[in-house]
């Protein structure tokens, strides 16, 4: 597209519009980072919260996008990981794999809820398929996050669910059903 000066838009206005959201996510992300409540040998956070808002407001594409850019950022440096952590060091750990699945669960999320039609009002779309995408995600964010403890500490598949995903459990069905209050009661408006 030219402008009335000549000039040539490199990057269309939409790609910016999205991409500043999901920095805005990205950051939301960090904050929720922050608080972190010691109720397994993963702490808890508001994290999976934010990875269910950046499915159904973002969609796949950029809510996956928005945790990887969190990522990026914790991975140069910014104390964005939980409890103010940062570094490379902190992807290859203990909680690894819960942090590496973020992307993949707004991405899946996002892929049900919106079904490829380019983004819906997450608020009209039928509220047991929202329950049932933030559930998988859930689920498969837990598969890798204990799993990649029980590989990283040594201890078996049974014992890592106990010590970190089972008490992880209530506080983020808690989330889930705070990220569908948010959608049906229109507290966020929806992305175009």
């Amino acid at each position: 597209m030219s402008t009335d000066h000549g000039d040539v838009e490199l990057v269309d206005a939409v790609v910016v519009r999205q991409f500043a959201r999901a920095a805005v996510v990205a950051a939301l992300m960090g904050a929720a980072a922050y608080v972190a409540i010691p109720i397994s040998a993963v702490p808890g956070t508001l994290q999976t919260l934010v990875v269910f808002l950046a499915a159904l407001y973002l969609g796949p594409l950029w809510g996956a996008a928005s945790m990887g850019l969190y990522l990026a950022a914790g991975a140069i440096g910014a104390p964005v990981f939980a409890t103010g952590t940062a570094g490379p060091g902190v992807l290859v750990g203990p909680t690894a794999g819960f942090l590496w699945t973020f992307p993949v669960g707004a991405a899946l999320a996002g892929s049900i809820v919106h079904r490829g039609r380019g983004l819906r009002d997450p608020a009209e779309v039928p509220l047991p398929l929202v329950v049932a995408a933030l559930a998988l995600a859930t689920a498969v964010i837990y598969a890798a996050g204990f799993g990649w403890y029980a590989t990283v500490t040594g201890v078996g598949l049974a014992e890592a669910f106990v010590v970190v995903a089972a008490p992880l459990i209530p506080g983020d069905v808690l989330k889930l059903v705070a990220a569908v209050a948010i959608v049906r009661t229109g507290a966020i408006e929806p992305v175009e």
